[in-house]
């Protein structure tokens, strides 16, 4: 069993917040909108407050942001 099976295993709810995030439903983690990994709420760095989604690593917030159009893609 990995430690995000269980019963205590379910994703929190979170508002994303510049600089910070109000946990509004407890849980052991969210979900990387980009990659679909699951982040530890302890290990959460990266979030777009515009879009309300977490991201596991900063190369999964740039690409986030390049396909909202807010960065240039690369040709």
């Amino acid at each position: 069993m990995n430690k995000f099976e269980g019963a205590g295993a379910r994703p929190a709810k979170i508002r994303y917040l510049d600089g910070d995030f109000q946990i509004l439903m407890p849980g052991s983690h969210v979900v990387c909108a980009v990659t679909g990994e699951f982040i530890p709420i302890e290990e959460l760095k990266y979030w777009s407050v515009a879009r309300q989604e977490p991201y596991v690593d900063v190369n999964a917030s740039f690409f986030a942001d390049q396909r909202a159009g807010v960065l240039p893609t690369q040709s």
